[in-house]
């Protein structure tokens, strides 16, 4: 989970905050910045809830170009993404492209995420 940890904050656009929520690692908009009923929105995460890991990278849920970009990455690379709406499992980080992920988390900045998240709860 380390070396998945190390890509995320590298690519991380300025503005989130890295904060543990029991055996979660978030990324998320501060609270002040955008509320999301009472609680801070999540941009990604990382857990290890059973015998696998798991990586939330929420934009992914919320953009088809994006999912596109991953899954096209990650067929690039070889290897098999297993994911659910914007949950990716994975044994060890040598199953994921890092590469892709490192890209992905890059784009969206804060402001965008704000905006995005807002818009579908209208």
């Amino acid at each position: 989970m380390s070396r998945v940890r190390d890509v995320v904050r590298k690519h991380l656009p300025k503005g989130y905050q890295e904060v543990v929520e029991g055996r979660i690692i978030a990324y998320q908009v501060p609270l002040e910045r955008a509320d999301h009923r009472g609680r801070p929105l999540w941009y990604a995460a990382l857990a290890a809830p059973k015998s696998y890991l798991t990586l939330h990278l929420m934009p992914v849920y919320a953009s088809r170009p994006l999912l596109g970009r991953l899954k096209a990455g990650f067929k690039g690379a070889g290897k098999r993404l297993n994911i659910g709406k914007a949950c990716i499992r994975y044994q060890h980080a040598d199953d994921l492209d890092l590469d892709t992920i490192g890209e992905v988390v890059a784009s969206v900045p804060l402001e965008k995420w704000i905006a995005i998240s807002a818009a579908a709860w209208k």
